[in-house]
């Protein structure tokens, strides 16, 4: 049954744009919440996504667009994976139930969305940068108006709406702090829904937030400075102590840390409640002045019983059924590689009391939850604080700790010049394990773990390795656990892993060292693959070498079976390290090969491009016995999808390896004559 009811959609029903909820009365406003709390339910429930946060800021929401003139007043959502009740009353209700699915909505702001989504966002803590420059290109315009006798038109609000857990990056201090040495005109609301700022709420606090925000309490309080200035200095601080006094006593004492930023503080106000939030966000439009941060507390999962009781299970769900809650969750057929990860680390840490773990606010999402429930005193959170939590790295490193930092690949993005200047140009042992390597389906673009490789590949003294299984996982967690020569970086992807047999323990693999998977024997191809021999022969089909970095390795071996029932000898590898690269390895096939492919889950200038610097380096490319494809992710942010859809239109599942070696290479007898002077040093084989 859905909480929907004909009385609410009726109601959500007149409102198509924000101007026309506009256009409500306020006793109208707490329905039209009701309607969109159930309407985002109900659409949750069919799509997944992030369900609690969205809950939490329905009252917010519809406050903000109705006092608001959105969309010349501009609203940017922190993260913005609390904007679906933003999206059911900016003109997109129509396709709410496409959230996240191929060729539906963002399930995040996106400007080419909606004129109503002033700047896109899916990472954390950007909002009062991005709003600080809307409001000072606003200025830069009314001045340049001014300037040539024009009427600049009506003043521009610009409203930035972050959470408390991205108040502990960084980058929301260094914005705040900009913002309050310009005196800009912004208004920051900060949705304080953990309570880990704010005291109690209720209706004094209300009366203390509207008496705050007014203009008669903020024209005394001015008129009163200027005064102040003309009496003697000792006097004034004097006055002015006594007035700080005095203003702690109406806001609580909450915005201490933020008036020292420059910003007027304001609250905090109870976010559910609209007789509360509508007087004070209108004294906050109508204030002339500079800097204004607005204090608000909701609950996540607010208005949903599941949710609110279980905040964490409902940040981000799958499908469910609502009156329920119970999620639809496929059984899984293999180990996630999440779980491998934090498992294999685990045993690692029981082993050596110098492990230890480290994450930036995504202890479920890396696998460090289930380190910190066996090793508690080796974990360390670090708040959405990436930059922070890799150069706490490299000092644990330097004190004979191994530090394992564990962050998703698009997060670590964040924190870039840390892994150069603090870790990499001091050789510091700090491991890498980025989680959601590649593409990550639903979360799109934003999320996706495209650009590591390329990142990293570049620096010296790094070490880059890549799971093609979950296997592969647990051996390369051990390799990194034992390798102290310098900075180690693993990746893998989000989901479940193929099913391989887990081994019971790690064993660490030999740096810089690949694997053929799969041989090209001699004789007919008919028979190529199957077996382990190292006959040097030539088959009388065309020769292909399939070089695979991570998890793409499962689809080059399907292409192999149907590129061997087309008439092609197919050897497949598993290259392992994409830094330093098996040279004698990659030399090989090149000798021995009429076409190289290359595979990975990461864009141009990562994996295929080192192999394509080895080869032209060492002159295997010069007799041009060999033609050389190297497959990545396409050089585009693709849109949200299934994985299985992305790595399709990024021409990296099976059939599309068939496709391009059939395009490059035509089937037939083999046209291989020669054998390049380098493959006369082959390395061994190794299976492991």
């Amino acid at each position: 049954m859905s909480p929907v009811s004909t009385e609410n959609t009726a109601l959500l029903d007149r409102i198509r744009v924000p101007s026309d909820l506009r256009r409500l009365p306020e006793s109208e406003l707490q329905s039209v919440s009701d309607a969109v709390r159930a309407e985002m339910i109900d659409a949750v429930s069919v799509t997944g996504g992030h369900l609690g946060s969205g809950l939490g800021v329905v009252e917010l929401t519809v406050a903000l667009h109705h006092v608001f003139e959105t969309p010349d007043d501009r609203i940017v959502w922190d993260v913005g994976h609390q904007a679906y009740p933003h999206k059911i009353l900016t003109g997109r209700r129509d396709r709410i139930r496409t959230l996240r699915q191929g060729g539906g909505l963002s399930g995040f702001t996106k400007r080419s969305e909606s004129e109503y989504d002033p700047f896109g966002a899916a990472h954390s803590s950007t909002s009062i940068s991005a709003a600080l420059g809307m409001a000072v290109g606003r200025d830069l315009d009314v001045a340049a108006a001014k300037a040539e006798g024009r009427d600049p038109g009506r003043r521009r609000n610009v409203i930035a709406v972050i959470g408390d857990g991205s108040m502990s990056a960084g980058m929301a201090y260094e914005a705040m702090n900009n913002a309050g040495a310009m005196h800009s005109r912004l208004i920051v609301v900060l949705n304080d829904n953990d309570m880990s700022i704010a005291p109690p709420v209720g209706a004094m606090s209300a009366y203390l937030a509207r008496l705050a925000s007014g203009g008669a309490y903020r024209s005394l309080r001015e008129t009163a400075k200027q005064l102040g200035k003309l009496l003697p200095k000792a006097i004034y601080e004097r006055a002015a102590r006594a007035e700080e006094y005095a203003r702690n006593l109406i806001t609580g004492g909450g915005g201490t840390m933020f008036e020292e930023l420059g910003f007027y503080y304001v609250g905090p106000v109870d976010g559910h409640n609209l007789d509360h939030l509508l007087p004070v966000l209108k004294n906050v439009r109508d204030n002339d002045q500079g800097p204004i941060l607005l204090h608000v507390v909701t609950q996540k999962g607010k208005g949903y019983a599941p949710a609110e009781a279980s905040a964490d299970r409902y940040h981000g769900v799958v499908k469910f059924d609502v009156l329920s809650g119970v999620q639809t969750k496929a059984k899984a057929n293999a180990p996630a590689y999440t779980r491998v990860f934090g498992e294999s680390l685990i045993k690692a840490a029981d082993a050596d009391p110098k492990v230890v773990a480290i994450t930036a606010a995504m202890p479920g999402g890396t696998g460090i939850d289930l380190f910190g429930k066996a090793h508690p005193d080796k974990t360390f959170d670090v708040g959405i604080a990436e930059q922070h939590a890799v150069t706490f790295a490299g000092g644990l490193a330097t004190e004979g700790y191994k530090p394992f930092v564990a962050i998703y690949s698009t997060f670590l993005q964040r924190a870039y010049d840390q892994v150069v200047h603090d870790v990499a140009l001091q050789n510091l042992p700090v491991r890498f394990c980025m989680d959601r390597a590649g593409l990550v389906g639903a979360d799109g673009a934003t999320h996706a773990g495209a650009f590591d490789l390329a990142y990293l590949c570049c620096l010296p003294n790094m070490t880059v390795m890549a799971a093609a299984d979950e296997a592969e996982l647990v051996h390369m967690v051990a390799t990194l656990h034992a390798h102290d020569g310098g900075p180690t970086a693993l990746r893998y992807p989000r989901g479940e892993g193929v099913g391989v047999e887990l081994p019971e323990r790690g064993v660490p693999l030999p740096i810089g060292k690949g694997r053929i998977v799969r041989e090209a024997e001699a004789g007919s191809p008919q028979g190529a693959g199957k077996g382990t021999g190292n006959s040097t022969g030539n088959s009388t089909g065309r020769r292909v070498a399939l070089l695979s970095l991570g998890t793409r390795l499962a689809e080059a071996l399907k292409a192999a079976e149907t590129l061997v029932e087309a008439g092609y000898a197919v050897t497949v590898a598993d290259a392992r390290f994409a830094k330093p690269l098996d040279e004698a390895l990659i030399l090989d096939l090149a000798s021995r090969h009429e076409a190289l492919l290359t595979l990975e889950e990461g864009s141009v200038g990562g994996f295929g491009a080192m192999v394509l610097h080895l080869l032209a380096a060492k002159g295997a490319l010069d007799a041009g016995t060999v033609k050389v494809r190297t497959l990545t992710l396409p050089d585009t942010y693709q849109d949200h999808d299934t994985p299985e859809r992305m790595y399709k239109d990024a021409k990296l599942d099976a059939q599309s390896i068939v496709d391009t070696v059939k395009d490059i290479v035509p089937s037939g007898p083999s046209k291989s004559g020669t054998v390049s002077p380098i493959s006369a040093a082959r390395p061994g084989r190794s299976r492991a």
